[in-house]
């Protein structure tokens, strides 16, 4: 093999969004999760983005719902230390992430890397949770949405807009130019109708633990379709239910602690009374 052939660019790659696709449930809500139990959240905060969590799992994915869960988000995160952000959401992958990977997804990542694809995630949520999940996967890198900051600390705005939608397939899109693939010979993975632009934007798409809306459209262009699901043939709605039991436990717990911290001194005053 001559030098020449040796250093020859690698020319396809595989696309897989994160949530449902690579991780079980929402990557972004567990390490939410990490972070309410460090202590982060306040108590208003939980209840305002669990309310939109709720309605974005039990309603679906659209753009105004996006949005709303894009806000309340931003509007947490503000101030917020970046090097902070990093570190906890190294335990939570650890913690959480780690035992939540599809083993079927982590053996076609590995089965192409072994081809000498790149792999690359592509997310809406913020890209720091992508590459983090792309470096502890082995993957080459992550798109995802772009959180801003300044000196070391969020802002809660956006640079750009949400990596969601046919802004998947612009993204990757403009990767394959910036990097000299070969979209024909790329493959893509997702799990939503909202990856579907992704999928279009390769020769070799596949829906993966598909929502019903994917798998119509996969079905009617041939797509494959894949589910590491397990033998539950509501998968799919097993997932929006513990996420949506996850919410209600955390409501409870919540509730619970108000409702403590408001008893106590009642109790210490009936004790002074009684005494």
């Amino acid at each position: 093999m001559t030098r020449q052939e040796q250093a020859a660019p690698v020319t396809v790659a595989a696309f897989f969004d994160v949530d449902n696709t690579v991780i079980r449930g929402a990557s972004a809500f567990h390490i939410a999760r990490g972070l309410k139990q460090r202590g982060y959240f306040r108590t208003r905060d939980i209840l305002r983005f669990g309310w939109e969590q709720v309605k974005y799992l039990v309603l679906g994915e659209s753009q105004e719902q996006m949005k709303a869960v894009r806000s309340e988000a931003l509007s947490i995160i503000k101030g917020w230390s970046v090097a902070e952000m990093a570190q906890i959401a190294e335990e939570v992958y650890d913690e959480i992430l780690a035992m939540r990977v599809f083993p079927e997804t982590k053996a076609l990542i590995d089965e192409h890397r072994a081809q000498g694809h790149q792999v690359w995630f592509v997310t809406a949520s913020p890209v720091e949770v992508g590459r983090l999940i792309a470096r502890r996967l082995r993957a080459t890198g992550a798109l995802g949405t772009v959180p801003e900051h300044k000196g070391g600390y969020y802002t809660g705005r956006l640079i750009g807009d949400l990596l969601h939608g046919e802004a998947k397939a612009v993204a990757v899109r403009e990767l394959a130019t910036r990097i000299d693939l070969k979209l024909d010979d790329c493959f893509a993975y997702g799990d939503s109708m909202n990856d579907a632009p992704m999928l279009s934007a390769v020769g070799h798409p596949c829906a993966i633990n598909p929502d019903s809306r994917l798998r119509r459209q996969a079905k009617r262009l041939g797509w494959p379709i894949q589910d590491f699901r397990g033998r539950n043939p509501n998968g799919r709605r097993s997932i929006v239910r513990a996420s949506v039991t996850g919410f209600v436990w955390i409501v409870i717990k919540v509730i619970r602690s108000i409702g403590h911290t408001l008893s106590s001194p009642l109790r210490a005053l009936k004790r002074k009374k009684d005494s």
